[in-house]
């Protein structure tokens, strides 16, 4: 028996998903009016939101008339009022990739996420935006690394506080080659994110205030983010090696999540009982 393979080509798809978001829109909702045989916006009100030929449009619905452009694409995502994940959705299949990143500023995280990190007891974790802005961290992060609830928002940013605060610097075992590849994994996270324009002020801030960071940054070098060991000289826990591991937020392409996770059960040990005497302490115990 032969199959017809039009009903799954990449046209046919992308013309399916393309009528079934058409097909939920309430016509009410955007101005347009008269009775309709069937349910959702017309084509050609589709095309005139999205400013494209009403031809073309019912092409594309068809599964003919070529690939549109990312520009395009944009425009119909937005005159079928798609959310971030059916925007992606429409570019892989009609280009074969995602699109380009939009960066937007980040708000915060859920309460979900915040216990995610406090089920990390005895491994310092943290949530960073792509300008690599911490928003939430847990208790083994404030004693291992910073205990960033102390600081104003504005300086809860991991160059800010690597390239400006000395006390930071000299936990490191090796600052000039942690820091040279923390530049570069910014570079390269910042990129991903579409945020080049928005870290902008903040190299330029950088670059007056810090020579090694103007000279790391001019160095153009690029270093995943992903994974790496950290080996600190801490005042409470003494030497401490840690392995870490970036993970990205599903559904939030803005945030990246940081798990440090110490090699030695008995700092691991000593991580937990500074934690739970800090948050004794806090709590008036």
């Amino acid at each position: 028996m032969q199959t017809d393979t039009r009903q799954t080509s990449p046209a046919a798809t992308l013309a399916a998903f393309l009528r079934d978001r058409r097909t939920r829109l309430d016509p009410a909702a955007f101005g347009f009016s008269g009775r309709r045989r069937t349910p959702g916006l017309r084509r050609e009100e589709v095309a005139q939101r999205a400013n494209i030929s009403p031809t073309w449009y019912t092409w594309l619905e068809q599964g003919r008339g070529g690939a549109p452009s990312a520009d395009v694409l944009d425009r119909i995502a937005g005159s079928l009022m798609l959310t971030d994940l059916e925007r992606e959705h429409l570019f892989i299949l009609a280009l074969g990739r995602p699109p380009e990143m939009r960066y937007r500023p980040a708000q915060g995280v859920s309460p979900r996420l915040q216990r995610l990190l406090e089920s990390f007891d005895a491994c310092p974790a943290f949530i960073k935006t792509a300008t690599w802005d911490v928003l939430a961290w847990n208790r083994a992060a404030a004693v291992v690394l910073t205990d960033y609830g102390t600081l104003p928002p504005d300086q809860r940013n991991i160059l800010r506080l690597v390239f400006g605060n000395p006390a930071i610097r000299a936990k490191q075992k090796d600052w000039e080659g942690m820091a040279r590849h923390l530049v570069g994994a910014f570079r390269v996270d910042a990129a991903r994110a579409g945020a080049v324009k928005e870290i902008a002020d903040l190299v330029d801030e950088l670059c007056r205030t810090s020579a090694d960071f103007a000279r790391f940054w001019n160095e153009n070098d690029v270093y995943a983010p992903s994974e790496g060991v950290k080996r600190l000289q801490h005042p409470e826990l003494g030497s401490v090696e840690m392995e870490y591991s970036a993970f990205a937020v599903d559904g939030r392409p803005d945030l990246g999540l940081l798990v440090y996770n110490p090699l030695d059960e008995q700092v691991k040990e000593r991580i937990r009982a500074l934690a739970g005497r800090r948050t004794a302490v806090a709590s008036g115990g």
